[in-house]
């Protein structure tokens, strides 16, 4: 097998994989939802008891929680589903949903987890302790190769103790397990079973909102569940998203009233849509990386790696093509998260350093393709780091293309150098430990930046291994700066500069909507003004 090629199950898993995180996936056909209530249509333009938003990605793939990545239905999922314990959208802090409280910590690997007292799906089945130990179970078993397995490594087992009860057992003692069990969401084992495709068509949970129809590239309709009683009603009767991949299609709709609320807010649209409504830009760890091939001489060389970072003015790129929308990379995490660690090596714009690198490691007139995706700012921002490394003598031609196509044929094949591209693993969680391992644990260095084969992949992952096993807040603490100092020299996969994503609504038509610091909108506690 050539070093470059991906095993049967990964390639199969890629697509999936890859799409919440920044690349699109391939979704195909229409979809059309009747699952739980009757359908009586969203509220026309102007009606007071439905939301109607602008979301920016379409339909990239279904909605079965076990599989879906696509950004919009994450997003969706959020509203359609609930895990024993989830993060809320806007604070990413853990609460209660479908379990009545916090779990019960019973001895250092064991959990106890009540669930909420009459619970129900969307079709009026009963929230049973043998659907949650089903949804675990799926998601853990190897042959669905779900990507959420991934997240939930400290999990050896869930068992029901009665219908309404169910113990977590743990492979060791886990100080972050509130912040993760919600990336798996408890589904109606029977509905499951009986038809897996109609249900990823057709999603039933137990969340406020119902999804009763969906349409690939046009909308997807969200209708209020009677039958939630959990600590999240709905406020209003129905929900429409309109998908509106267009960024003038989106700015447009919200000026026209014809939405409530957009996602992503083009940068240079943004002070004239604070003349009809409000923006907020929410600083997030959403990244633009810079991702190498380390299999691929010279980039299997550090020094060349960080001569190219070395080589971008970040405020220049932030100022001209993301007009302020951003703040530059100073470690893995911007300022802004709970667990930010500044690291031994930050990149700041030094030309002759980037030159001198370039000498020290033996490379002279260096011509490089530079891979990148057609998400709209980042297409904006290509010519300016292109600009920025043929001004240290690396020439460079630009291959934009659209993000399936480039991850497919180019970075998971290995036929590429150096690639840019967006990504934001924090629609999963706000963990550092999950952030981490998502660019540097497995997949994406095995498969992406190839950077696996070597000794510092294998420091790496130990640290990482042993940090998240420590109870003690301190050593994990110490442990993650030894990782963050790490990948910040190895930068086989490392940030540039961390978005800040701009979000438009109505604020005299929406109560209680907050922007979100991840991709997507959430309207859990908002009503209509």
């Amino acid at each position: 097998m050539s070093p470059f090629a991906m095993a049967p199950m990964q390639r199969r898993q890629f697509l999936r994989f890859v799409g919440a995180a920044g690349a699109a996936t391939a979704f195909t056909g229409s979809l059309s939802a009747c699952g739980g209530p009757a359908s009586t249509g969203s509220a026309g333009n102007g009606a007071t008891d439905t939301i109607e938003a602008g979301i920016s990605y379409t339909l990239s793939t279904g909605f079965d929680p076990m599989t879906a990545t696509g950004a919009t239905p994450v997003a969706a999922n959020l509203h359609v589903f609930e895990g024993l314990v989830d993060l809320d959208p806007v604070t990413r802090e853990p609460y209660p949903a479908l379990a009545a409280a916090l779990p019960e910590q019973r001895d250092d690997t064991t959990l106890r987890v009540t669930l909420r007292s009459r619970a129900k799906f969307h079709d009026g089945s009963p929230v049973t302790a043998d659907d949650v130990v089903y949804s675990y179970e799926r998601v853990l078993d190897p042959a669905n190769e779900s990507l959420y397995a991934t997240f939930i490594p400290f999990v050896e087992r869930v068992e029901a103790v009665d219908d309404t009860t169910v113990d977590i057992t743990l492979k060791y003692p886990f100080a972050l397990v509130n912040e993760r069990l919600g990336v798996v969401k408890i589904v109606p084992r029977k509905l499951v079973e009986a038809d897996p495709k109609s249900f990823d068509a057709n999603p039933v949970g137990s969340g406020p909102f119902a999804l009763v129809e969906s349409i690939k590239d046009d909308k997807l309709v969200f209708e209020k569940f009677a039958g939630y009683n959990g600590p999240r009603p709905a406020r209003v009767s129905s929900m429409t998203w309109r998908l509106l991949d267009d960024p003038t299609a989106r700015v447009t709709a919200l000026e026209s009233e014809r939405v409530q609320a957009i996602e992503d807010v083009p940068y240079i649209d943004i002070d004239r849509l604070a003349k009809v409504g409000k923006v907020e830009q929410v600083q997030s760890f959403g990244m633009l990386f810079l991702m190498f091939n380390c299999a691929s001489a010279p980039f299997d060389d550090r020094r060349v790696r960080q001569a190219l970072h070395y080589a971008i003015d970040k405020r220049k790129l932030i100022d001209s093509a993301l007009l302020g929308g951003a703040s530059a990379a100073v470690g893995y995490t911007p300022r802004s998260h709970p667990d930010h660690l500044e690291p031994s090596t930050v990149y700041t714009y030094d030309p002759d350093k980037a030159k001198a690198l370039l000498k020290a490691a033996g490379v002279s007139n260096l011509s490089i393709d530079l891979v990148a995706t057609n998400t709209g700012w980042v297409q904006d921002a290509a010519p300016f780091i292109k600009e920025d490394f043929d001004a240290i003598g690396v020439r460079t031609n630009l291959d934009i293309g659209e993000s399936g196509g480039q991850y497919a044929d180019k970075v998971a094949t290995g036929r590429y150098q150096v690639m840019i591209a967006p990504g934001d693993p924090s629609v999963f969680g706000n963990d550092l430990d999950l952030l981490l391992r998502w660019y540097n644990y497995g997949n994406w260095p095995t498969n992406y930046s190839y950077w696996s084969r070597t000794p510092e992949y294998e420091r790496a992952t130990k640290l990482m291994d042993e940090a998240v096993r420590s109870t003690d807040e301190g050593k994990r603490r110490d442990l993650w700066q030894k990782v963050v100092d790490l990948i910040a020299e190895e930068a086989h996969t490392y940030p540039l500069l961390h978005r800040k994503l701009p979000t438009g609504w109505k604020p005299d038509e929406l109560d209680g909507f907050a922007p979100l610091p991840t991709t997507g909108l959430s309207f859990l506690d908002v009503g209509r003004g």
